[in-house]
């Protein structure tokens, strides 16, 4: 029985040392892209998109109100060709405000629930960054700490073999 170790490759520790350097920094910057991504859609939902519609609504609003006042118009002057054209703009009015308002009221329930469908996922995020942030890094130090330990045991003499004697059955030798 031999007591020594037989090390072939410390240059494959630390490429993987290097290999795991480069994901946690590729793994981190993604992880910070995603959670600006979440806050953005956050932002966006909250404040663009709700303005967007609510101003779409409001324009709607003015432009209903002014079809039906053409309307009121057309049917005061008694003409029946406008007459027509002006009951189909208010119809066409009418549904492009509801539409926006059923935009405005998605995005409201989009809003309301952003929180609740998003914050399971961010938080599987975070146990990934406590990995990456506490783990991995420990497992980078053990990499080096083995490398080195390695390189000491490579770079020192070779111990010398010890005879061991085999085992004997004779009672008087224990």
């Amino acid at each position: 029985m031999t007591n020594q170790v037989r090390v072939t490759s410390i240059d494959a520790l630390e490429a993987l040392r290097s290999a795991l350097i480069i994901f946690l920094t590729k793994a981190r910057r993604s992880l910070d892209d995603t959670g600006d991504e979440v806050r953005r859609t956050r932002m966006w939902l909250q404040h663009d998109m709700r303005f967007h519609w609510e101003g779409q609504v409001r324009q709607r609003q003015k432009k209903l109100g002014q079809a039906e006042q053409e309307l009121l118009s057309a049917k005061l002057s008694g003409l029946r060709d406008n007459l027509v054209v002006q009951q189909n703009a208010v119809r066409k009015a009418k549904a492009e405000l509801v539409a926006a308002e059923e935009k405005l009221r998605n995005v409201k329930r989009w809003n309301r629930d952003f929180e609740s469908a998003s914050a399971p996922l961010v938080k599987r995020l975070e146990g990934l960054r406590q990995y990456l942030d506490f783990e991995l890094p420990n497992a980078i130090t053990y990499l080096v700490q083995a490398q080195r330990t390695l390189d000491a045991y490579t770079e020192g003499p070779a111990p010398e073999a010890v005879a061991v004697a085999p085992p004997t059955d004779n009672p008087s030798t224990l």
